[in-house]
């Protein structure tokens, strides 16, 4: 009698859990919201940080000629760095 029992418990268990769970969901998240409170208001979208990030680079560029730019013969920083810098131009 008990494996029959068993095996009917067995094969009915999905449809006993989901409600079960279900309500106990239902209840936390009702008295999460009772004891918390109302959410606090939204506040606009903020902005992303590559957003962010964007408008800083902006901001500091605003002001500088953007015409004015290093050579790339006086820039030693563009060449890559060879084995003993046996290729890399000494600057006079």
């Amino acid at each position: 009698m008990w494996s029959v029992l068993w095996a009917a418990v067995r094969s009915k268990a999905p449809y006993v859990t989901f409600p079960v769970a279900f309500v106990v969901g239902l209840v936390g998240s009702q008295l999460e919201w009772f004891l918390r409170g109302d959410p606090p208001p939204t506040v606009q979208e903020e902005k992303s940080i590559s957003e962010q990030r964007e408008d800083r680079k902006l901001q500091e560029i605003m002001g500088e000629d953007v015409t004015k730019v290093v050579s790339l013969k006086d820039k030693l920083e563009f060449a890559p760095r060879a084995v003993l810098n046996r290729n890399r131009p000494e600057k006079s």
